[in-house]
């Protein structure tokens, strides 16, 4: 490969091959282009061994695979301007992303492969004086290479200098149009906020969610685990407690209303009572139906819910906060158990809101119980579990369910 030098030329600034190149057989050219790529053991990841559907079970997750895989074919026929594969760990975004180099290099083209982390390092190493390629000249090889594909964005190490090089690789091959494709866990926005600006700027790039996070279909944060919900259905729910005379109804009626919403969870379901009326038995009821239905449901205790808000933060949490708090407002059904005997401090308010306010404006099938008086929770709170044209709210006025 040479780069032309002459600014008068078309070629300016582009590898283009050399006539030693030109003339060599075919077997030698894919060699050669194999070890320009540095795939390495990734030589082994083309179209033909990715799984046809992706590792999920569930129809929509396998469209959505689908259709990043048919987009990372195109790509590998006609490489242009920039494809951006997203998705969860073990996804399949690298094995894509190989396989677009080792079809370009099948159709004797030049590819280049690197993970983020490895090409910093190679950068770094390039100072050295016993260094194979100078900095300058790898550099170069690497921002004017004709397919660039760059795995594992989130491995982008914060550093002044990595974010300095980082940027002027990215800007070059932005300003240049050259095709490129990017691979991360993280949506780019998440990882930098300039570099997500480009990689999702609709006249250069494609951006594809190969798959997200396979959910469970029950997920609880609390003592109502999987085992302990069994028990609580409707027909285990007694009813024989008697309304207090003038108020209104109780646990017949509570009941009613439980199956009703369980049929067709529209907007929110909020039960309200002193402990004991069996508000969580009812919302256990509802997850066991919907679970049988097909949905996925998650039982918090609030309580609960917030401790676990706040142990995400620590390094070592088994999740990250923003994974949970993100799973928390896309649940399908979500039952918050036990609102208002939280801690009510402007951090624990403030949690709340963020997740109530997400389905609030999405209308997203929500359950609560909760034996504190409208007038004593947060107003913000109040006012949207209050709105009727959203939420059915019912008072459970009977004597204690447990004691009979």
């Amino acid at each position: 490969m040479r780069v032309t030098s002459d600014p008068e030329s078309p070629e300016f600034g582009r590898a283009v091959p050399c006539r030693c190149v030109q003339e060599e057989d075919g077997r030698t050219r894919r060699e050669r282009l194999l070890r320009y790529a540095r795939l390495g053991a990734l030589e082994r990841f083309t179209f033909a061994t990715l799984l046809p559907r992706g590792r999920s079970t569930r129809p929509e997750a396998q469209a959505r695979y689908a259709l990043a895989v048919d987009a990372a074919r195109r790509f590998a026929d006609a490489p242009q301007g920039w494809l951006v594969l997203t998705g969860v760990p073990g996804s399949g975004k690298t094995h894509m992303a190989a396989a677009i180099v080792n079809q370009v290099v099948e159709a004797g083209r030049p590819a280049l492969f690197f993970t983020v982390a490895d090409l910093l390092d190679q950068l770094r190493a390039s100072y050295n004086d016993d260094a194979e390629l100078s900095y300058d000249r790898l550099f170069d090889q690497i921002r004017n290479a004709p397919l660039l594909v760059l795995d594992d964005l989130d491995s982008y190490s914060d550093t002044a200098w990595a974010r300095e090089k980082f940027d002027q690789l990215v800007s070059h091959r932005f300003h240049a149009a050259l095709p490129t494709v990017f691979t991360c866990d993280r949506s780019p926005e998440e990882i930098d906020a300039r570099l997500g600006a480009r990689l999702t700027d609709p006249a250069l790039a494609q951006v594809f969610f190969v798959a997200g996070r396979e959910l469970p279909r029950y997920m609880h944060v609390g003592g109502m685990t999987r085992e302990r919900l069994a028990s609580f259905t409707f027909e285990t729910f007694r009813t024989g407690g008697k309304s207090v005379q003038g108020r209104a109804p109780g646990l017949e009626g509570a009941a009613r209303e439980a199956r009703r919403w369980a049929a067709d969870p529209q907007g929110w379901l909020v039960f309200l009572g002193e402990s004991g009326r069996g508000k969580t038995h009812l919302a256990g009821a509802i997850a066991n139906h919907r679970l049988e239905a097909g949905d996925t449901v998650c039982f918090a205790n609030v309580p609960d819910l917030l401790d676990e808000l706040r142990a995400a933060f620590a390094p070592d949490a088994h999740e990250r906060f923003e994974d949970l708090l993100q799973r928390l407002r896309d649940v399908p059904v979500l039952i918050l158990d036990d609102l208002g005997a939280q801690q009510t401090t402007p951090w624990a308010q403030e949690k709340l809101y963020q997740i109530l306010n997400y389905r609030y404006e999405g209308r997203m099938p929500t359950v609560v119980t909760t034996n504190t008086e409208m007038s004593r929770l947060d107003p913000r709170l109040a006012s949207r579990l209050g709105d009727l044209q959203i939420s059915v709210m019912y008072e459970i006025v009977a004597p204690d369910y447990r004691l009979g």
